[in-house]
């Protein structure tokens, strides 16, 4: 998320830092390149304007340029613009007393309005409410479908009954009350671009069923086009906050940056992948943390906690902390691992990680091969490695469909972590911080 910005934000921090006692002419050239990022970006002028000339004010007082840090000084300016910017605080759902609580989903197709219904759905079942979601995408004949395997998949039911949009809500409405379902999510219809029919359409489904939410699905990745989509929609309907999606690839990042100070409605979700969960709540300190390459180490610990099995963990310290981790171990280690997320979203959370450094797509390939290795061993193999010689490693390479040479890898890789924890218990040092 970020890749490039972050990259580029950093650069120009990195050269600030370097410089000690700061001038005038010195915070005015790192801003220039601040702002040549962030319109790179594809966010909007108007608000990189504001926000560098906020940053600006307050980075010329004195206090900031006689500080003994200046250059944290500047970036911890940049932070809090960057904050309000983006909305100041997470906005959250308001479904009010009503039962069920409608939430109209809107957008235009591809923008993948279908999948964020199912994904919002999902992620509001897991908090324990009662959900409908509703298919009145009429216009395309595959959304009802579409919505029906992904119900499926979460075990939340669909109702797609009936010829029109308000025949179908009106349906859904009823069943909605006999289940005493908590929120209908309605799946509205969307169109290649914007038209006079399909905002018609919109306009009636507001003022006939009075939805506690109107939310604005964009694609993150078309930058300000996402912006000129949700002010022409802020226009026509009173959208009650936006959806980004597609924030996991290297999103320019403009959208982000500049939907709330445009159209003034917040940013409640944002979509980070392709899987179900994917769906985040959307937090401003933390996503301004990420631009900035200081982490979201808050996110990274909720997934951690919701994740990983924290028994099976507790139990694995254990064996750690007596420096019996064989390679069983080393299995579970890596499975957990993946239950967190993708190896470049774990990397997006750490601060100050050199992500345009790592090859992303080398270390994912790479623990999917040791996974397959470790699962060819035997259980002897696996729990006392030491007795792979050359002739195992050739028969474990067969049967993982990997070579020599990675299954080589993985040992050696094995034995520093073995190593790592040898260390560790020296100075009787947690592995698992986060569980603390």
């Amino acid at each position: 998320m970020f890749e490039n910005l972050t990259s580029r934000l950093q650069e120009i921090f990195r050269k600030l830092r370097g410089k000690g006692k700061l001038t005038e002419k010195d915070i005015e050239e790192a801003l220039r390149e601040v702002r040549q990022a962030l319109l790179e970006a594809d966010a909007h002028y108007k608000v990189v304007k504001e926000l560098l000339n906020n940053v600006k004010t307050k980075a010329l007082q004195e206090d900031v340029l006689k500080s003994v840090t200046p250059a944290e000084q500047i970036i911890r300016i940049l932070y809090y613009e960057l904050l309000n910017i983006l909305g100041g605080e997470k906005v959250d759902l308001n479904l009010g007393d009503k039962k069920p609580g409608i939430i109209l989903v809107v957008g235009l197709q591809g923008s993948g309005k279908t999948t964020t219904c199912a994904k919002l759905a999902y992620r509001l079942s897991q908090e324990q409410r009662r959900v409908l979601l509703v298919g009145a995408d009429t216009f395309r004949p595959a959304a009802g479908k579409q919505l029906q395997i992904l119900g499926e998949k979460i075990k939340v039911p669909v109702y797609i009954d009936g010829s029109n949009p308000f025949e179908i809500i009106d349906g859904a409405l009823k069943v909605a009350r006999e289940k005493f379902s908590d929120v209908m999510i309605v799946d509205t219809t969307g169109r290649l671009h914007i038209d006079e029919e399909m905002m018609n359409e919109l306009s009636e489904l507001n003022k006939r069923y009075h939805p506690s939410e109107i939310l604005l699905v964009v694609d993150g990745m078309t930058g300000q086009d996402a912006v000129n989509i949700a002010e022409k929609f802020n226009e026509k309907l009173p959208l009650t906050g936006v959806i980004l999606t597609k924030m996991d690839g290297d999103a320019r990042g403009g959208a982000a940056l500049s939907v709330k100070a445009i159209t003034g409605k917040p940013i409640k979700f944002i979509g980070v992948g392709e899987k179900i969960e994917d769906l985040e709540y959307f937090y401003p300190d933390r996503l301004a943390s990420r631009i900035l390459g200081m982490g979201d180490l808050a996110s990274l610990v909720e997934k951690i906690e919701k994740n990983i099995e924290l028994e099976k963990m507790a139990k694995l310290e254990e064996k750690l902390k007596k420096s019996k981790f064989d390679l069983e171990d080393f299995y579970i280690q890596l499975k957990e691992l993946k239950k967190v997320g993708t190896f470049e979203q774990i990397l997006d959370m750490l601060p100050y990680v050199p992500k345009n450094k790592i090859n992303v797509e080398l270390s994912e390939k790479e623990i999917k091969k040791f996974l397959a290795i470790i699962e060819s061993m035997t259980p002897e193999e696996r729990r006392n490695p030491s007795i792979i010689n050359g002739s195992r490693r050739q028969r474990i390479a067969r049967g993982s469909g990997t070579s020599v040479q990675d299954v080589n890898r993985l040992l050696k890789q094995y034995f520093q972590t073995l190593e790592l924890i040898k260390q560790i218990n020296k100075g009787k040092k947690s592995m698992f911080p986060f569980f603390r």
